[in-house]
């Protein structure tokens, strides 16, 4: 009998494309590493209000940087990850609220389908939801009816006061419980730390293990 799996918290908003691409490489990998990923849908408006930060997007130079990364994450990470055109309208007007709630219900109803839909969310946001993941048009109203409920208010509002606990100031925020520490690692880009830290292999973002194209 092999040791036990460590536990890997994923926090996670949609409207975060570098939470995507966290997501995407975890998911590549939760079947190759000897890990448990928990995925933890998040509200980052909540974290970055909480830790005084602000979107990189409402940085001039950040905005610019964002564009050029994003296009070249993508070849890399083989994400199909595209900018909005109406990119401000997305992250200011918007928001995340309905669509984090939305996965919160998720995640209580149907928690074997939130890989799924989460994915079909960040496609639709940043690509091309719920339908197409498989879920049934009842179900989905089911959920919707739902995300105005105490009960999913108050689970995404605990989810993300965990985060910011963990010292949260942005998202995508990986949390590794492991021999009795617990290590917070922020962004897409902390994959081959995240590596070191739990002892296992690095085989790129795309591992040979696995088909990631989407």
């Amino acid at each position: 009998m092999g040791p036990l799996p460590r536990t890997l918290e994923l926090f996670y908003d949609v409207l975060s494309p570098y939470s995507w691409l966290s997501f995407e490489v975890l998911c590549r990998y939760q079947n190759i590493w000897n890990i448990n990923l928990r995925l933890q849908p998040s509200l980052i408006a909540g974290i970055m209000k909480d830790s005084g930060n602000k979107p990189p997007a409402l940085l001039p130079r950040k905005a610019q940087y964002l564009a050029s990364d994003i296009n070249l994450l993508r070849q890399h990470l083989q994400v199909p990850i595209q900018l909005p055109k109406d990119l401000f309208s997305v992250l200011l007007e918007k928001g995340s609220l309905s669509a984090m709630r939305f996965l919160t219900a998720v995640n209580l109803e149907h928690p074997e389908m939130l890989e799924k839909v989460s994915r079909e969310l960040w496609m639709r946001i940043w690509s091309r939801a719920a339908k197409k993941a498989g879920m049934s048009a009842e179900q989905a109203r089911g959920l919707l009816e739902k995300i105005s409920t105490p009960t999913v208010k108050n689970k995404l509002k605990e989810t993300t006061e965990a985060a910011c606990k963990y010292g949260a100031f942005g998202l995508p925020v990986t949390v590794a419980h492991m021999d009795g520490q617990t290590h917070m690692l922020f962004g897409s880009d902390r994959m081959e730390l995240l590596a070191y830290l739990l002892g296992e292999k690095w085989m790129g973002p795309v591992p040979p293990a696995v088909n990631a194209r989407l």
